[in-house]
């Protein structure tokens, strides 16, 4: 099935949304018809800056865009809490959904939002951009050329403006005790590939540092030990300092290396060498890939254009079965750390 344009709904104006449509923007098959924010102000000055959104209309209630025939999928760019609410009433209204991560808050509104996608013959996916970036996509094609692989090593940590604020007591949405925090936020960039490459760990172990302010308590960083069969892996993510490391699939026959996990722009490989001690030279790095034709967003579009035109209700590479099982991994590291924040059944969120 051939689509001249794919008419998005956006629900939520911030930066991240800013960036995602400069990406969309790229695919000639995207175009945004509606913009939904908490006031209209937001709206127009939002779709004031978004060249693609410039004939789109103002909405401030989900429910109201959700039910226009001009829009066909929606795009949902607010804070974690809402993901799960608006994905519902999305789909409930024959919309397909393109998610931001992480899902949903927990795994048990994320089997809802799988549910209700199913439930609806609608496409829902989590708008997680590492996993369809093209030099990731060259590095998990060659992983058997490394097999068996022993250990997937991982690092998002990426100092905060917002965490000398926390420190003082007050806290960002970025921080809010049981909808975000550094996993959430971070973490879930190096977990979400590891689930896409191995699947789900049979071992699960973390640590996590806290503030504690009079709104509750916020991680801010932490570092995970990850169990598989014939291999581990090692994961750290904050919001307290910078790192560098790059994220390393090491197997026996070389290594594979991505500069970045969040947006890789580099990946190489690395043949084993013969053991020398440290003695004797180095084994030579082979760039493979590197580069990114288009903006790092737009994959995620195209991803998500290609699967309507194919009339398909879920990404191979971004599956709601990975969305699942990182939500389960991060509740038990949740549950460990911060009990009692997963389910906030009494949670009194403004919706739109």
């Amino acid at each position: 099935m051939i689509i001249d344009m794919i008419r998005f709904g956006v629900i939520g104006t911030g930066r991240i949304s800013d960036w995602v449509l400069k990406g969309a923007a790229q695919d000639p098959r995207i175009t945004v018809t509606a913009v939904c924010s908490r006031t209209e102000d937001a709206a127009k000055v939002f779709i004031a800056r978004n060249p693609l959104a410039e004939r789109a209309k103002v909405y401030t209630s989900v429910d109201q865009m959700a039910a226009d025939p001009d829009v066909d999928a929606i795009y949902i760019g607010t804070p974690n809490q809402t993901h799960c609410e608006y994905t519902l009433k999305a789909l409930e209204a024959g919309k397909h959904v393109l998610c931001e991560k992480p899902l949903a808050l927990n795994a048990v509104e994320g089997r809802k939002m799988i549910e209700a996608a199913e439930a609806s013959g609608c496409l829902l996916m989590e708008a997680m951009v590492s996993t369809l970036n093209p030099n990731f996509r060259v590095v998990a094609d060659r992983i058997a050329e490394i097999a068996p692989v022993r250990q997937y090593s991982s690092y998002f940590c990426q100092y905060s403006t917002k965490y000398e604020a926390l420190k003082r007591g007050e806290v960002a949405t970025s921080f809010k005790p049981g909808t975000a925090g550094a996993l959430r936020d971070v973490g879930v960039y190096t977990l979400y590939p590891m689930v896409a490459l191995f699947g789900k760990p049979s071992k699960i172990q973390a640590n996590m540092q806290t503030v504690t302010t009079a709104e509750g308590v916020s991680d801010v960083q932490g570092t995970a030990y990850l169990g598989y069969d014939g291999m581990d892996a090692v994961l750290a993510w904050s919001k307290t300092y910078d790192s560098f490391q790059p994220t390393e699939i090491a197997g026996e026959k070389g290594n594979l290396i991505l500069d970045e996990i969040h947006i890789a722009r580099k990946a190489e490989i690395i043949p084993h060498a013969t053991p020398t001690s440290g003695q004797g030279p180095k084994p030579g790095r082979t760039l493979v890939s590197e580069g990114l034709p288009y903006n790092e967003y737009y994959y995620e579009f195209k991803e998500f254009a290609d699967l309507i035109e194919k009339g398909l209700k879920e990404s191979l590479q971004n599956s709601l079965q990975t969305s699942l099982t990182v939500l389960e991994i991060m509740d038990e590291i949740l549950a460990a750390h911060l009990p009692g924040q997963l389910l906030w059944p009494d949670r009194k969120e403004p919706s739109l």
